[in-house]
């Protein structure tokens, strides 16, 4: 790796857990302080590998990152006080504390944050957001773009949501046995939602996030990796993931252009990723639980077919009538007029699409309804089409409508 790319890439790996390791150690009342020691650490890389680079810059990093940490109990006696348990001892001595930053320590402190930051008395975008920034270790910029806003609207989200999770006193800590399944609920939804963010971005010049998604799976294999939250909701959750990046490649063109799925070159689907997706999904099946997340994980395992026969979409549909059944959505209502259409034809579905009326200013909706109506009745078309365009606020989206609209002019 070049000299120039090494800073910024370990920033992104190895702040987010240095922050994690010493949120832990201080609380999250002062999340700040350890936000502000790994910023710091970082800093001072900037200013002195320019001179001389260290031989591991990982510990490099870590030895700093535990020094000026020491060096704020040491000269904080107020602060050391409330902070750390071990130092509260008559005989404990700052220099003797042991700042722990192993493979280990840095994975249970990285799960008890996740659940620190997933709380149901905060916003879900607040939860992404700090989950993108301190687990994640996305900046300030980069989160702004995610979500399409800007650097004050994020610091202040951000800001809002830390001081309510003081006020609440949240420790960070793994659950009690008789909480953790129901805090899981909201740490999964959170990761799906980040997931689906970098999945369908909202930002105005790409229309996927890889590292969205891949930090939303590798938060989700924290959890299946560890005994405490390796469930099957956790699996079916961990295995959608890796059926949807199993297509990543072939869901853009050169030009960044999103490609329809029936237009997808299938030879450039992940055969692993569908491998490891589907042993996931078999994991998933133990027990009777039956969450949103399996019958996701299995409609994503059918779309990784290649064969396009009338099986594979009437499995498809069965399993979003179910899932319409466990947990109504629109935009899931929405999709499944797609799996009618492929199953039962294009009028079928129009006739199930028409009746979705709450997603009249969705431009996802009027999309499908164009395709619909392709074939059928040109002049609708086109007028879903023109609807659509208006609607879409990515750059990408409205392009490929536009195409859309072009081929159906001809």
């Amino acid at each position: 790796m070049q000299n120039d790319q090494l800073l910024p890439n370990l920033y992104r790996t190895e702040y987010r857990k240095i922050v994690a390791v010493l949120a832990r150690l201080f609380g999250f009342e002062h999340i700040q302080i350890a936000e502000d020691i790994a910023g710091d650490t970082f800093l001072l890389a900037t200013e002195t590998w320019a001179k001389k680079l260290p031989e591991n810059p990982a510990a490099w990093l870590y030895t700093v990152a535990k020094n000026k940490a020491k060096d704020h109990l040491k000269h904080n006696a107020i602060f050391t006080q409330k902070v750390s348990p071990a130092i509260q001892h008559e005989n404990a001595q700052v220099s003797e504390l042991e700042i722990d930053l192993s493979e280990e320590n840095i994975n249970d402190s990285q799960l008890q944050m996740m659940f620190a930051i997933c709380q149901p008395i905060i916003p879900a975008e607040a939860q992404i957001g700090l989950a993108l920034r301190i687990l994640c270790g996305f900046g300030i910029d980069e989160i702004a773009d995610a979500f399409l806003s800007n650097k004050e609207t994020i610091n202040k989200r951000l800001f809002r949501a830390k001081e309510k999770l003081r006020e609440e006193h949240v420790k960070i800590e793994f659950p009690n046995a008789n909480e953790i399944n129901k805090r899981l609920e909201t740490v999964l939804l959170t990761l799906y939602l980040l997931f689906n963010e970098g999945y369908y971005s909202s930002s105005g010049n790409i229309n996927l996030r890889r590292d969205l998604c891949l930090e939303a799976m590798r938060l989700n294999h924290l959890l299946v990796n560890n005994k405490t939250t390796d469930i099957p909701a956790v699996n079916a959750l961990f295995a959608l993931m890796c059926f949807h990046a199993s297509r990543f490649d072939a869901r853009m063109d050169k030009d960044g252009e999103m490609i329809i799925y029936d237009e997808q070159d299938t030879s450039l689907w992940n055969d692993e990723l569908i491998s490891r997706g589907t042993n996931y999904l078999i994991l998933a099946s133990r027990g009777e639980q039956l969450s949103r997340y399996h019958l996701e994980a299995a409609i994503a395992y059918w779309h990784t077919k290649k064969e396009d026969s009338v099986e594979k979409w009437e499995n498809i549909l069965q399993l979003y009538n179910k899932l319409l059944i466990l947990e109504y959505s629109p935009m899931a209502a929405l999709n499944r007029t797609y799996a009618l259409a492929k199953a039962g034809g294009k009028e079928k579905a129009i006739v199930e699409a028409e009746k979705l009326t709450q997603l009249l200013d969705n431009h996802l909706y009027h999309s499908l309804l164009g395709y619909l109506y392709t074939g059928i009745d040109k002049e609708i078309a086109l007028q879903h089409l023109q609807r659509a365009f208006k609607l879409a606020k990515n750059k990408v989206e409205k392009n490929r409508i536009g195409k859309n609209m072009k081929e159906l002019d001809k």
